[in-house]
């Protein structure tokens, strides 16, 4: 395998030899979970029972992201929709995703396992836009032509904190809406504005599109700290980006999965991707940022973090890579960087400046090497090294033995299995079921 420019870096190994690391898992009581989101997405639903009249187009969003019962919540809507007389149909909401064409959406979310078979309807996908007003400062609102063309829309989403910004409205059915359903250039013309104004840029154009009066609502779903479905909510139109769905983000807000130590001097990210979070890693739990204007977080404070793999559901888009700061030379033939710069561009400061390339080693090894050869830390008995399979699963680590005397203290962890080796005699990162 040639691994072209960066056939320099071949052979070139820091110094060192890793500690080995622990398996640990966090503990959480008391964690709210939907047993049946099919049953629950339905009844939720029954409020818009006189909304929907018979033989209506009804337009179904489903986004890109890891939402763990994304296609059982949206068959369960089909399912509700074709029952009260509509035709339902799945649009693809992913703003500039899959390439920013329809053929990559459609891609996309048949990686997400959903496809006509899944879901029960057929999936229509385009492009194409129009336009249904402006902001104030003359931003033109962009709107999927399939979803305007519609009789009605329902907007299905996870509602979660933002991974650029903090605001009353972040991610979910506000963002699905403006964003999403803006498609390439909608998306692109609200991010234009900055992050910093990016929040109250969706709110205004949920608004407006809200009063086109074609949105019938959307249901909210609200993960647990396991990244299951905790509870499945129906938002009336008028409150979309506005309290009620504020009042969900806070209760998102509060059972968010986040590493269970505030510093660490390296963290081992196994996989990046598009279906962990827009920005490959949800800056939420790395605590980093990096957008010019917004505030970093004040905890976690990670000192260098290595990434090994790109998820197959992200078909390439690496948008976000540059949150790293060390990855495998084996990533280089993971990334379509066309697809992860469209990506970027449509995301303005939020993803052009988080999408450079991080220092590429050799192999799994000699990346997190270099990672703790970037956190300064002299002692390496003392380093503080943690790794996770993805951001979506923080509560299951491995971590060096400079943690473990802090993990014997807390009530919240527990140590699963025995010592190994972070990685194997070829280089790569050991499994987690091996020790």
């Amino acid at each position: 395998m040639s691994w072209g420019p960066f056939e320099a870096i071949r052979g070139l190994r820091p110094a060192g030899v890793l500690p080995q690391v622990t398996p640990v898992r966090r503990l959480l009581p008391d964690v709210p979970t939907e047993a049946d989101p099919y049953s629950a997405a339905q009844a939720a639903l029954a409020p818009l029972a006189g909304s929907v009249r018979p033989g209506a187009r009804i337009a179904v969003t489903a986004g890109s992201r890891g939402i763990h019962d994304l296609v059982t919540v949206v068959r369960a809507a089909v399912d509700w929709l074709r029952a009260a007389g509509a035709e339902p149909f799945v649009v693809p909401a992913m703003g500039s995703h899959g390439g920013a064409t329809a053929d990559g959406q459609r891609e996309m979310l048949a990686g997400l396992g959903v496809t006509p078979e899944s879901v029960g309807c057929p999936i229509e996908a385009t492009m194409e836009t129009v336009v249904l007003g402006h902001l104030e400062d003359g931003t033109p609102v962009h709107h999927d032509a399939l979803a305007a063309a519609a009789d009605g829309v329902l907007l299905i989403n996870r509602v979660k904190p933002h991974t650029d910004f903090h605001g009353p409205v972040e991610s979910g059915l506000g963002k699905i809406l403006a964003i999403g359903l803006g498609n390439h250039q909608g998306a692109a013309a609200l991010h234009a504005g900055g992050i910093p104004a990016l929040g109250s840029a969706i709110e205004s154009a949920a608004h407006l599109v809200v009063a086109a009066g074609k949105i019938l609502g959307g249901l909210a779903i609200i993960e647990n700290a396991y990244e299951k479905t905790a509870s499945v909510e129906l938002v009336v139109a008028e409150g979309i980006a506005g309290p009620a769905e504020n009042a969900l983000l806070q209760l998102a807000g509060s059972l968010m999965a986040r590493l269970p130590f505030d510093t660490l001097d390296v963290l081992v990210v196994d996989e990046m991707g598009k279906d962990k979070s827009g920005t490959g890693m949800d800056t939420n739990v790395i605590g980093r940022c990096w957008v010019h204007g917004i505030p970093e977080f004040e905890s976690p404070s990670i000192a260098a973090i290595s990434v090994h793999r790109l998820s197959e559901a992200s078909h390439g888009n690496a948008s976000g890579l540059g949150l790293a700061d060390v990855i495998p030379a084996s990533m280089l033939d993971q990334l379509d960087l066309r697809t992860s710069y469209v990506n970027a561009l449509t995301s303005g400061a939020g993803g052009a400046r988080r999408s450079r390339m991080p220092m590429v080693l050799e192999d799994d090894a000699a990346a997190v090497l270099a990672a703790v050869t970037m956190s300064g830390r002299r002692d390496w008995s003392e380093l503080r090294l943690a790794r996770i399979a993805d951001t979506l699963s923080p509560n299951e680590l491995m971590v060096s033995p400079a943690l473990l005397d802090e993990v014997a203290e807390r009530f919240d962890l527990e140590i699963t299995g025995t010592a190994r080796d972070l990685t194997d005699a070829t280089g790569s990162l050991t499994g987690w079921g091996e020790g």
